[in-house]
């Protein structure tokens, strides 16, 4: 079973986000902010990491520069998962190291979608 860590400072986010990975056969954990997420992805690398922008803590962008950095042998996909919407933003989250972009709020088959452009759906 494929596993995905959702990462955003929303419960409700994380919970919507929980039921449509279930739905897609997705083993799902959950992180509250981009250090959580970063001690989840070294002790246990997910496959796919669904990933809020701002969050307190360790931002979305912090976290994947410390995961690039990180002695990780296989790096996660990363979905970043954001109300950010600027060319600008989009571009600068591929450069530090996301696969791929879903703007909130976001249904089933706008995260399948994704998930199916990473290979992991």
């Amino acid at each position: 079973m494929k596993t995905c860590l959702v990462v955003d400072d929303s419960k409700v986010i994380r919970k919507v986000a929980r039921h449509i990975l279930e739905t897609l056969d997705f083993e799902v954990r959950e992180a509250g902010d981009g250090r959580e997420a970063l001690d989840a992805c070294i002790a246990d690398a997910p496959d796919v990491v669904l990933l809020d922008w701002n969050m307190p803590v360790m931002s979305g962008m912090d976290f994947l520069r410390a995961l690039g950095e990180s002695s990780l042998p296989a790096k996660p996909k990363i979905v970043f998962c954001t109300t950010e919407n600027g060319i600008a933003d989009i571009r600068a989250a591929i450069e530090a190291g996301a696969d791929e972009y879903v703007m909130k709020p976001f249904d089933r088959e706008t995260l399948q979608s994704k998930l199916q452009i990473v290979g992991m759906a």
